[in-house]
């Protein structure tokens, strides 16, 4: 259904949601910067829903209030459980520091990052090493082994067997026969090919 607004309409639309994105952003005690993107996630679920506003019922106005209402609602409780689930406040790493020089994003060393928190002590060099390594490996390995990697890598077993008509028993005595040469080039059954990636 195509809904006719009126310039003020529009302007009585951008207002309602400006006003609840600054109460949300208040409330949930977010940087001024995360306004902006309030807002809009409030526009984007006000406009979406525009169509079941009957002005019969009560004004543009009124429908925007209560729709931005109950969306900020349901951001308050994301955000809530987010920040339950992480075990406390949401740090930007825009966020300036105590004596507002720097960004904490500037202050953070690799491995202090966000995957160092999570428990993946892996670095960059590491993920390096092991990209390089399994390189190495790939390039010793037969033309077909070297196929089957590329085919695993992006395709699963089933696809793999449709496509090349290869019966999955014998698709799987392959596998077994590339993990034993990949063992026997340094990845062993604990390696995981997704640190590779």
């Amino acid at each position: 259904m195509r809904i006719e607004l009126s310039p003020d309409d529009i302007e009585t639309i951008i207002h309602e949601a400006d006003a609840a994105a600054r109460r949300l952003r208040r409330k949930l005690n977010l940087p001024h910067c995360d306004r902006e993107d309030l807002g809009q996630d409030l526009l984007v679920d006000l406009l979406r829903r525009l169509p079941a506003h009957d002005p019969a019922r009560g004004t543009i106005g009124a429908f925007a209030n209560i729709v931005l209402r109950n969306q900020s609602s349901r951001i308050a409780i994301r955000h809530r459980r987010q920040r339950r689930a992480q075990g406390g406040t949401v740090i930007s790493l825009d966020a300036p520091i105590a004596d507002g020089t720097e960004p904490l994003g500037c202050m953070l060393a690799e491995a202090d990052g966000l995957a160092a928190w999570h428990g993946q002590d892996r670095s960059a060099e590491d993920d390096a090493e092991t990209h390089h390594d399994l390189a190495r490996a790939m390039g010793g390995l037969p033309d077909d082994m070297r196929g089957l990697c590329a085919a695993l890598g992006t395709c699963a077993v089933p696809e793999i067997v449709s496509r090349t008509g290869i019966s999955r028993s014998a698709l799987y005595r392959h596998i077994a026969r590339l993990r034993l040469d990949l063992a026997m080039r340094g990845f062993g059954a604990e390696w995981d090919g997704s640190k590779a990636a």
